[in-house]
């Protein structure tokens, strides 16, 4: 689990769109969070509670910050097996007939 500072943070409050009525007109309910060292903005309007949406705000940063920290592991080639290799060849002899069919025969 990554560690967000406080200080890494600025909060901003904006007026959150859409319905909700008269209540989510007036108080600025919607959080943007800027996580200043990488830049990340998250932002959250889903609810009318103001502690509400920079919990689901501060949920969403400490998610892309994971998903930017995970790396990932390089893939380990194998050796073909041999029915594989077979099988290609089988495919090369097939369509190589079908090639040599299909030019006109010399008289």
């Amino acid at each position: 689990m990554i560690e967000i500072k406080e200080s890494d943070l600025k909060v901003e409050y904006y007026r959150g769109s859409g319905p909700g009525g008269q209540h989510r007109n007036v108080t600025e309910t919607g959080v943007r969070i800027r996580h200043l060292p990488t830049g990340i903005v998250v932002q959250a309007c889903e609810s009318r509670s103001q502690a509400r949406n920079r919990e689901i705000a501060l949920e969403r940063l400490r998610q892309t910050l994971e998903r930017r920290a995970r790396r990932e592991k390089k893939r380990i080639a194998t050796a073909v097996p041999r029915s594989q290799k077979e099988k290609r060849v089988d495919d090369k002899k097939r369509r190589a007939m079908t090639k040599r069919l299909r030019t006109l025969p010399d008289d």
